[in-house]
């Protein structure tokens, strides 16, 4: 069964031209003034609102992940339309993209099914958390197959035992999807995501919930678990909110890119 896109043309173009044109547009806009960094990652935290105002966050993780030479990934993001307890494993045979199908990988589905009993709630895939990543990993890395793992109501201590599973096979990436806080003023929000922001970096659980406001919580909290036990490095790769994009300081949305090394 082929997971069908659910949100192109509303949170992604969805012609691949159009796309092309964005990931270019990202990357000279970042070349400009930075220098990718020489960091090897397979673990990556990204934003998933429209292109147009997190895609460039986004963009830098994606080109590093290219670097690593990893080719198989879990992409795990909260679900946002549909309530349940624990987490749904895709059991897809493929993902769709304006680039063409992803292909899921099957072992690791199966090994995931077996060890920790998971099922698949097709309705929570109708998910723009997962889905805004499917285009830029068909890009980036155009042999790249794919596990998608769509969380509701769990413990992150539950979620963080799957991570540490996907890192012990050393083939394996894992990309963990949020946004930070949202609709407050470009004030607020800046104060809101510094908590978020720092917590990440400072591998923090407490601080993480010191007012943190990130949609995806639940599973930046289960990377950081993740990260204390593998002693894993994190590094800020970019943060900012939808008024850089819009002008709008009234209403805005945080995003931030985060990468880790091993």
């Amino acid at each position: 069964m082929i997971r069908e896109m659910s949100v192109a043309g509303s949170f992604y173009p969805a012609r691949a031209v159009e796309l092309e044109r964005y990931f270019e547009h990202f990357s000279a806009t970042y070349d400009k003034d930075n220098t990718l960094p020489e960091i090897k990652s397979r673990v990556v935290i990204v934003p998933h609102a429209g292109y147009i105002y997190s895609g460039y966050s986004a963009n830098i993780a994606y080109r590093l992940l290219q670097k690593s030479g990893v080719k198989k990934f879990l992409v795990i993001g909260p679900s946002h339309r549909v309530g349940f307890e624990g987490i749904s494993l895709g059991d897809f045979s493929s993902y769709e993209t304006p680039f063409g199908k992803i292909s899921a990988s099957l072992d690791l589905v199966k090994e995931l099914s077996d060890t920790f009993l998971l099922s698949c709630y097709r309705n929570a895939h109708f998910e723009h958390s997962t889905e805004v990543q499917f285009p830029f990993i068909k890009h980036y890395i155009e042999d790249a197959c794919i596990v998608e793992l769509v969380y509701s109501h769990m413990k992150p201590s539950n979620l963080s035992k799957i991570i540490d599973f996907a890192l012990s096979h050393a083939d394996v990436g894992v990309i963990i999807s949020t946004d930070l806080s949202h609709f407050h003023t470009q004030k607020e929000a800046l104060k809101i995501d510094n908590i978020c922001v720092e917590a990440i970096v400072d591998t923090d659980i407490q601080k993480l919930h010191n007012g943190c406001e990130a949609c995806g919580i639940i599973g930046v909290e289960a990377m950081l678990l993740s990260a204390k036990k593998a002693t894993l490095v994190p590094h800020l790769l970019d943060y900012r909110t939808s008024a850089d994009a819009s002008g709008d300081e009234s209403r805005v949305v945080g995003y931030v890119s985060v990468c880790y090394e091993e």
